[in-house]
C-alpha cells in the first residue's frame, strides 16, 4: 500500500502532520444552519477535514420491526429499530453539495461515508476527494470494489472487522489497482471503554498490512487520540457537536468545539515532542551541561599537598576535569596553591610525586 497519500490539498504520510477529521454524523440534529455552524467550529478548532455520512433510512436498512431489526445490544439507542434511528440520524442529501462548497471555501476537506451503491454515485457527482468505509460496511465487498475503481483514497474503520475481513477488503482494493488505503483502529462502542481500545494495534496494523494507520475514536476526552499519535497514527477522526446538552443521536460521545481544539493543540504538541531519533544535544542542553558534575578542589590547598577524598570532590558545576579521573588523581600531589572552589585541571597535578594511597584510606 502507498505510504504517501494525497487527500485533496493534504498529504498524509509518516513525515506529514497528523490529518485530523471532525465527524459530523447526526450532530446537525436535522438543522442545516447547525450543520454549517459545525463546519465553522471544526475549522476554528483546527480540523483538516469534516466527514459526513451519506445514506437514508431506506438505503441502509429495512423498515421492519422484526427482532433482528430491533436495537438491543446495550447501546445508547436501545429500544428503537434501525430504521427509526437512521431516520433521525441521516444527513439530507440535498444539503451535502452545499455543505461541501461551504467547507471548501473555509479551507476544509470534505468527504463522506457512503452506505450503498447509490450513495457512491451521488458522492462521485459531488467530486469528493476520498471515501470512508464505516466499520459495519467493511464486509460490503461490492461497494468497496466500486469505490476502489474510482482510484481515490479509501479510509477503512475496522471496529467490527476480523483479520480476514481487513485482508479481504485490502485484497479487493489491490485487485482494482487502488493502493491509496488508510486503516483506522476503531472500537465500535459508543462511548468506547478505554480498556477496549488497544492502541498498540495501530503500529502492528501499519506493519502487518504495510499501510498508513490511524484512529477512529469513540472514547471520551482527548487522551486516546494523543496516545495514538505517539504510537504512529497518521489520521485521527473524532465526532464533533456544538453542545452535548443540545442532544442528538451521537451527542453523548462527541466533542464540543473547545475540547476538539484542545485535542488538536495537544496533538500538534505531541508531534513536536516526538521529533526524531537522536542523541545529539540541543544548544540549550549543551549549555545546561555546564551544571553537570566535575572535579573541584574542595578545601584550600598548598603546593605539594596530597589529593584526598576530603579536598578533591565531584560536585556541580561542570568546569573541572571529568569525574572519571577521580581515582587516578587520589594520592597525587597538587602542583601549586589552590583555593576551595578551584576547578580541577591537569596543570594542578604534580606528576613527579605520588603519595602512598594506602595512607589515604
Amino acid at each position: 500500500m502507498n505510504k504517501q497519500i494525497r487527500l485533496g490539498q493534504h498529504i498524509i504520510s509518516a513525515d506529514s502532520p497528523t490529518f485530523i477529521v471532525a465527524e459530523m454524523s447526526g450532530n446537525h440534529n436535522m438543522d442545516f444552519d447547525r450543520a454549517v455552524a459545525i463546519l465553522q467550529a471544526a475549522k476554528e478548532a483546527g480540523a483538516d477535514a469534516v466527514k459526513i455520512q451519506t445514506y437514508t433510512a431506506d438505503t441502509i436498512t429495512l423498515d421492519c420491526d422484526a427482532p433482528c431489526f430491533q436495537i438491543t445490544q446495550g447501546t445508547l439507542w436501545d429500544g428503537t429499530t434501525l430504521h427509526k434511528l437512521y431516520e433521525k440520524a441521516y444527513t439530507p442529501w440535498e444539503w451535502q453539495p452545499k455543505l461541501k462548497k461551504i467547507a471548501q471555501d473555509m479551507g476544509l476537506e470534505f468527504f463522506s461515508s457512503p452506505f450503498d451503491l447509490t450513495a457512491v454515485d451521488y458522492l462521485e457527482e459531488m467530486e469528493v476527494p476520498a471515501y470512508k468505509i464505516a466499520s459495519f460496511e467493511i464486509t460490503d465487498i461490492p461497494m468497496i470494489r466500486k469505490i476502489a475503481r474510482l482510484k481515490k483514497p479509501i479510509i477503512f474503520a475496522t471496529g467490527i472487522a476480523h483479520l480476514a475481513d481487513i485482508e479481504l477488503a485490502l485484497q479487493t482494493c489491490r485487485e482494482e489497482g487502488n493502493e491509496d488505503v488508510i486503516l483506522l483502529k476503531c472500537t465500535s462502542a459508543y462511548p468506547a471503554p478505554y480498556e477496549d481500545v488497544n492502541l498498540r494495534t495501530i503500529p502492528a496494523m501499519a506493519e502487518t498490512f504495510d499501510c498508513i494507520a490511524g484512529l477512529s475514536d469513540h472514547t471520551l476526552g482527548s487522551a486516546v487520540p494523543g496516545a495514538a499519535v505517539a504510537l504512529g497514527a497518521r489520521m485521527v477522526e473524532k465526532h464533533m457537536t456544538l453542545r452535548r446538552a443540545d442532544g442528538g443521536v451521537d451527542s453523548a460521545f462527541s466533542m464540543e468545539p473547545e475540547e476538539f481544539k484542545e485535542m488538536v493543540d495537544n496533538i500538534r504538541r505531541i508531534e513536536l515532542a516526538l521529533g526524531k531519533v537522536t542523541y545529539d544535544l540541543s544548544p540549550g542542553a549543551e549549555r545546561e551541561r555546564e551544571h553537570s558534575r566535575s572535579l573541584f578542589v574542595a578545601k584550600d590547598m598548598r603546593a605539594g599537598e596530597v589529593f584526598t577524598p576530603e579536598n578533591l570532590r565531584s560536585v556541580r558545576p561542570g568546569y573541572g576535569l571529568h569525574t572519571k579521573y577521580y581515582e587516578e588523581l587520589l594520592g597525587r600531589r597538587i602542583s601549586r596553591d589552590a583555593k576551595l572552589g578551584t576547578p580541577m585541571s591537569w596543570d594542578l597535578v604534580d606528576f613527579g610525586h605520588t603519595a602512598d594511597r594506602r595512607n589515604l584510606q
